[in-house]
């Protein structure tokens, strides 16, 4: 088999889940964030070191490392969005052999424990809904941004319903006109480039935003996940004009009813069985009218959950 002729596909590299916390101390109340960061670098110098060890050219891991804990220090992180574009500038700027790259953040919010009805100043709590992402997409001499939340896991106990699909010989399913809905939401926004240029309010947006999923999740009389998806990515658009499409993971967290007959108990939808899997998956993009579309912002960035 020494005749077979192989090349050297898409490729990147880089230091993975880099946790850095900055805490802000310039007055005795505190400001803290907390980011887990990802960087990783793309280019066609950088072959060789993948087809003959050559490392001339390889900016080290344990340099993407450090440079991410120094900016963190130096620049401050006032937005994931903001962070990761100073990364991204930094190293297609340092190295001109390196053509661009993919920067993540997953950010962990806190918010101050309130202590006889006060916030305190430098105690904090860790937030339960969501996980905070944000993306930097630096490809083809483009710079791509992207925001989202994960893990965002929300139910509704009636106003959702799921009927009139087609029935075959392996259909067992029930129609049902009220239902449990529960889903974990994985939303991600693309800013357009536009807005990028011009500055935006990226934790103002994202809290936005995040309200108005859940506002809509919650006020959308549900005929399928699928409608609820389009409702919440339509709403979020409608919303930010930043905002050039949203894509939606979002996997059906089934409730059952359980059966209490053996037990000569009536169970009129009050007691459900919370199945992890097998679950639907549920995925859809919503994206605003006229605005360009943008394949490679998506590059080796996971939409799924």
């Amino acid at each position: 088999m020494s005749d077979v002729s192989v090349s050297l596909g898409a490729n990147k590299y880089g230091k993975a889940e880099n946790r850095v916390v900055r805490v802000l101390r310039d007055t005795a109340r505190h400001e803290i964030a907390d980011l887990n960061v990802t960087s990783q670098l793309r280019g066609a110098a950088l072959t060789d070191s993948y087809l003959q060890g050559d490392n001339a050219l390889v900016v080290a891991t344990d340099t993407q490392k450090n440079t991410i804990y120094a900016f963190a220090k130096e620049h401050g992180i006032p937005s994931p969005e903001q962070f990761l574009l100073r990364l991204s500038e930094h190293f297609v700027r340092e190295f001109e052999w390196i053509e661009g790259g993919l920067w993540q953040a997953e950010q962990y919010e806190w918010e101050r424990i309130v202590v006889d009805g006060s916030p305190h100043d430098h105690s904090f709590v860790r937030k339960g809904q969501g996980t905070r992402l944000a993306t930097v997409q630096v490809v083809d001499a483009a710079t791509h941004v992207t925001g989202g939340v994960k893990d965002l896991v929300v139910l509704k106990t009636t106003g959702s319903e799921f009927a009139g699909f087609p029935r075959d010989r392996y259909t067992t399913l029930v129609e049902t006109d009220d239902r449990v809905m529960a889903t974990s939401v994985t939303a991600r926004w693309r800013y357009l480039p536009e807005a990028v240029e011009a500055g935006i309010d990226y934790n103002g947006l994202y809290a936005e935003v995040q309200q108005v999923l859940l506002e809509t999740f919650a006020t959308v009389h549900s005929l399928a996940l699928q409608q609820t998806l389009w409702e919440m990515g339509k709403a979020a658009i409608q919303a930010r004009p930043e905002l050039a499409e949203v894509r939606f993971a979002m996997p059906n967290k089934h409730h059952f009813v359980y059966d209490l007959a053996p037990f000569g108990l009536e169970n009129p939808g009050e007691v459900f069985y919370a199945a992890d899997r097998p679950y639907g998956l549920i995925e859809g993009t919503v994206v605003r009218d006229g605005a360009a579309p943008a394949a490679r912002a998506w590059l080796d960035i996971p939409t799924s959950i």
